[in-house]
């Protein structure tokens, strides 16, 4: 594993970066820390692919039928007035016809055939006229290669299938399986460890002291690195000791790729991840100009990255969607990319807004007679998990925006974009 980021203390010289500028040095600074490895394409989807994919054979390999029918040559055909032809032969997907056609004849063929040399259009069953001595009628207007795949329409042989860095879905296994590819280089999935942190936090399933609280952030990070394709590993939780953070970061620092905290990551006495993270690793991006989520830490320990996210499950879910996303899907291999946005008229309104820091609120996506409409979530409390599970995104508002009024247009970042689907 190379180090992925440099090893100057931080990116800026500033306190508060705003999000375009994060996200820009986050860019520019991550790279893949994985191996390779050989995967079956039955066990490949999510997976990265670590080499480009090359067509070894066209698609498809020869000019065949797309419908069950009746194939000829268009020059025989009068496409004014249809014609009648004798029928010569037969060919079926995967038995190609026996001999040869006989001159100005049809051939009977099956969806998928190989369509027989000097023949070049095909004609529907049901569009024909049939009749008792085994001939057909073709009614005028057939056009010329009419019904026909032709060979390599889909992919050409030498054709490059898929880039190095494509996280495989469904359908691209289909290609590659179309191709004879039974399994593909892939960047093998980055390891994540997930640690909370604080006294107050309790795993469900243990009594519940005074002032404690359940730790619902574990369970949450742990689905959403799942979804963006790498390996979770729960830590447990660390308490407010000094010392026992620092013993835990560097044993986890020795045995995987990314550390995920949550908590730990603000000013106060208790909040250590940020000053040991100062003493025995590197802290590159700490204190965004942002709502929720200004906390938002990483730096890294020596070839592992730290990503400290705040405490409260609806910051710690919208930095996870905004840098922890785009950051896991880029170390273990993917191209850099960004959850995508849409613009969508605002159904709400916001008469006075706090400027010179993004904003990012819970939005739920609506259709309405005069088209699709984002409304946000009536609070705004950071530990209102309500809050996420009524939203399917995120309205992102620019640090200039002073106010909203309904009918405005807003971005919006769907959160299917994290494989996260509506209910």
């Amino acid at each position: 594993m190379s180090k992925v980021l440099l090893d100057d203390c931080f990116f800026h010289d500033r306190d508060r970066l705003r999000h375009a500028e994060a996200l820009a040095l986050l860019r520019e600074r991550m790279r893949p820390v994985v191996g390779t490895q050989q995967v079956a394409i039955a066990e490949a989807n999510g997976r990265i692919l670590a080499e480009a994919v090359v067509a070894g054979l066209s698609i498809p390999a020869h000019t065949n039928s797309a419908v069950d029918g009746f194939a000829f040559a268009h020059a025989d055909y009068a496409a004014a007035a249809g014609g009648r032809m004798p029928v010569s032969g037969r060919a079926a997907a995967g038995r190609p016809l026996e001999g040869e056609v006989r001159a100005g004849a049809a051939v009977r063929i099956f969806t998928g055939a190989a369509l027989p040399p000097g023949l070049d259009s095909v004609v529907m069953q049901e569009d024909v006229e049939r009749h008792d001595d085994g001939a057909i009628t073709i009614p005028a207007g057939a056009r010329p290669r009419a019904n026909v795949r032709e060979a390599g329409e889909d992919i050409r042989s030498g054709e490059t299938l898929l880039e190095a860095g494509h996280v495989l879905r469904p359908q691209d296994l289909a290609a590659l399986a179309s191709v004879g590819r039974g399994r593909v280089a892939c960047h093998e999935r980055l390891r994540v460890a997930i640690v909370s942190t604080g006294d107050e936090i309790v795993r469900p399933g243990a009594p519940l002291g005074e002032g404690q609280v359940y730790d619902a952030n574990a369970p949450l990070l742990q689905a959403l690195v799942t979804n963006a394709g790498a390996e979770a590993v729960d830590l447990g939780v660390l308490p407010d000791s000094r010392e026992l953070v620092r013993a835990r970061l560097l044993e986890a620092a020795a045995s995987y790729d990314v550390i995920i905290t949550s908590g730990g990551a603000s000013q106060g006495e208790e909040d250590h991840v940020v000053s040991v993270l100062g003493e025995i690793g590197k802290r590159h991006l700490w204190q965004l100009a942002i709502k929720p989520g200004r906390p938002m830490l990483l730096g890294q320990i020596g070839d592992t990255i730290v990503l400290g996210l705040p405490g409260n499950p609806v910051a710690v879910f919208v930095c996870f969607a905004l840098y922890a996303w785009p950051v896991l899907r880029r170390l273990g291999g993917a191209a850099w990319r960004e959850p995508r946005r849409l613009r969508l008229r605002s159904g709400f309104a916001m008469p006075k807004r706090k400027t010179g820091r993004r904003e990012f609120l819970r939005g739920m996506v609506r259709q309405t007679p005069a088209g699709t409409v984002v409304d946000r979530y009536p609070r705004d409390g950071s530990g209102l998990i309500s809050s996420l599970r009524a939203a399917d995104a995120l309205i992102d508002i620019a640090e200039d925006v002073t106010a909203i009024a309904e009918g405005d247009e807003v971005d919006v970042l769907m959160l299917s974009e994290l494989g996260i689907m509506p209910c």
